[in-house]
């Protein structure tokens, strides 16, 4: 068991002796009333919702494809954290209704599966478990933080080693020609193109022209423009409405998982979303 594996293992031990403690405190499904028998029955609780979170880690590598690893960017590991709560919360409250059923209804009247059962105790789990997550998330704030400075410190290392040199994939000079809907193009060089906007049912051209920033209009969808760019491997989506060549990046400002990219020339912030932000790192580490 590596480290990583056992942070998560006493992660998962902690939260569950947390939901444990707060199932003692506030004894509900008749705990009460079962007397000494009850701490029994609550470690029995902690032991299965333990088995759980197990499952659900399982259910995320296997099923989902969400590795639990070193390697993974904060806006990863809040996503992946976001998945566990999902999966494990109604696995947890059923599996505890499951126990009330077979083992509990016995002794304390009103444990016998239900949709009313199940959904009181969906609802004390997700409490329990909105509460944990808070607590996490606060301890590893400054784990995360640290970790965003570094990963963006180590972007903009890169990007000052690459060169606006024209992809080897296209003929010629790396002259481009981008062509709207109707019959109007614009014709420059690929090393020239900072980035494009989608604004409407057009998109605005932002390039170098005689080494100063500036922008045409062409009727044209931003989908189109990734289509006619991708020879030029350094020309990618970092937003729904934006393209931005990687070779005019001055560089990478990321705050709180927020990730913009500053233009050269121009100096203007380009937003990256979440969906695009790995595959905008993973271009840039490439490079």
């Amino acid at each position: 068991m590596n480290k990583r594996q056992k942070e998560t293992l006493q992660i998962r031990i902690i939260s569950t002796a947390f939901t444990v403690l707060a199932l003692f405190v506030f004894k509900p499904f008749g705990i009460d009333a079962l007397q000494w028998q009850s701490y029994f029955h609550l470690l029995m609780l902690g032991v299965l919702g333990l088995g759980v979170c197990m499952l659900t880690d399982a259910i995320l590598v296997y099923l989902l494809k969400m590795p639990n690893g070193d390697g993974h960017d904060s806006s990863y590991i809040i996503h992946r954290n976001l998945w566990f709560q999902l999966v494990n919360t109604p696995l947890v409250a059923l599996t505890i209704c499951l126990y009330r059923h077979f083992v509990l209804s016995g002794s304390v009247e009103g444990n016998r599966l239900s949709l009313g059962n199940y959904l009181q105790t969906l609802v004390i789990i997700a409490f329990c478990s909105f509460a944990i997550g808070l607590y996490w998330r606060f301890k590893f704030r400054s784990r995360h933080l640290a970790a965003e400075l570094e990963e963006t410190r180590q972007l903009n290392e890169q990007l000052k080693s690459l060169t606006s040199v024209p992809s080897p994939k296209v003929e010629g000079d790396g002259e481009i020609v981008l062509t709207g809907t109707t019959a109007e193009t614009l014709s420059l060089q690929a090393s020239n193109l900072l980035y494009i906007e989608a604004v409407g049912n057009y998109v605005k051209v932002y390039h170098l022209l005689n080494g100063e920033a500036h922008n045409d209009m062409l009727r044209a969808t931003s989908k189109q423009m990734e289509d006619e760019l991708s020879a030029y491997p350094m020309i990618i989506r970092c937003h729904r409405a934006f393209l931005v060549n990687l070779q005019q990046v001055e560089r990478v400002v990321s705050n709180a998982g927020n990730m913009q990219l500053i233009a050269k020339c121009c100096h203007d912030a380009i937003p990256v979303s979440r969906s695009n932000a790995s595959q905008v790192k993973e271009a840039i580490k490439r490079m």
